[in-house]
């Protein structure tokens, strides 16, 4: 048994280190893909390009001309200018509109549908766009109704909809009333709003995350007073569980807006009223919530090892 833990422990210290090198290189994998862009991106380096391809010998066969590095640089130039068009177009136009055709034979309004597009950022990239299918299922009305939807539960579609786009009134069906009291325009902006309001919402629980070093970790820490744990606790992503390895638990309450409005520490007597002083007031942002939590776990540190 005795031989056994000297391998043991340099087969683990081995797979840690193997583990570390397969992050440093997807991380660095990275790092070269947004270089080359960035790179590729400048309209220098595009005018280079064009000039080196219209230089080239005439004479190169067109097998050569398609390996010559210039050629492959300029497909890259044009495949990287098309991808900024298209996230130019997708930073300017937020919300887009488009008309689909419901396959169901049976559908309503003859199948006709119209699709709203919402594009959302976050951290610098666009996630996935979330839709809104609206039909007119009311007999001889133009209003329309949310028919199917891709929108995340904690968005409150359904009040957003009641508000903006209610239902005709049985004296106005029947009539020709173009929509009369749907403001289309006043949801679309009010939906888009929620919506980036509730991933803003999941960045703070992620950046809270990173900035105390828990982002990708197991949560497992040898000192007492060491945060081992930061997550969401609700559905709209509006409070945010922590828990200590003392097994102290704490709660942060954000608004719509992802703004701190309180936060509480519970400790195995109850609440931990001093501990939640020290740690938020009134009018703290996240980033004050998050320094303060930093040298609330450096000053345990400091009071253990004395």
């Amino acid at each position: 048994m005795a031989d056994q833990d000297p391998a043991s422990e340099s087969s683990s210290h081995l797979d840690k280190e193997i583990a570390s090198l397969r992050k440093q290189a997807t991380s660095l994998r990275k790092q070269l893909q947004i270089q080359c862009s960035t790179i590729l991106s400048a309209a220098s380096t595009s005018r280079l390009i064009q000039s080196a391809s219209s230089s080239s010998s005439p004479t190169t066969g067109r097998r050569d001309q398609a390996s010559h590095p210039t050629s492959k640089l300029g497909r890259r130039s044009t495949q990287q200018q098309a991808y900024m068009q298209q996230c130019i177009y997708r930073i300017s136009a937020p919300v887009t509109s488009f008309k689909v055709r419901d396959p169901d034979p049976n559908a309503v309004d003859g199948g006709h549908v119209l699709g709203l597009r919402f594009e959302v950022m976050s951290r610098g990239q666009f996630l996935r766009p979330y839709y809104v299918m609206l039909n007119r299922p009311y007999a001889g009305s133009k209003h329309l109704r949310v028919h199917r939807h891709t929108v995340p539960p904690a968005v409150p579609l359904a009040g957003l909809a009641a508000r903006h786009l209610p239902a005709p009134s049985s004296r106005g069906r029947g009539q020709d009333d173009a929509g009369a009291g749907q403001k289309l325009d006043r949801f679309v902006r009010t939906l888009r709003r929620e919506i980036v309001r509730y991933h803003n919402r999941l960045g703070v629980s992620a950046d809270l995350r990173r900035r105390l070093g828990l982002h990708g970790q197991s949560g497992q820490r040898a000192l007492p007073n060491a945060l081992v744990e930061v997550g969401i606790a609700d559905i709209e992503a509006k409070q945010i569980n922590l828990a200590w390895a003392d097994d102290r638990t704490g709660r942060l309450v954000m608004n719509d807006d992802g703004k701190v409005v309180k936060f509480v520490v519970f400790g195995r007597e109850g609440r931990d009223w001093e501990a939640s002083g020290d740690i938020f007031t009134k009018d703290d942002s996240i980033e004050d919530v998050a320094r303060k939590l930093e040298e609330y776990m450096e000053a345990s540190v400091r009071e253990d090892h004395d």
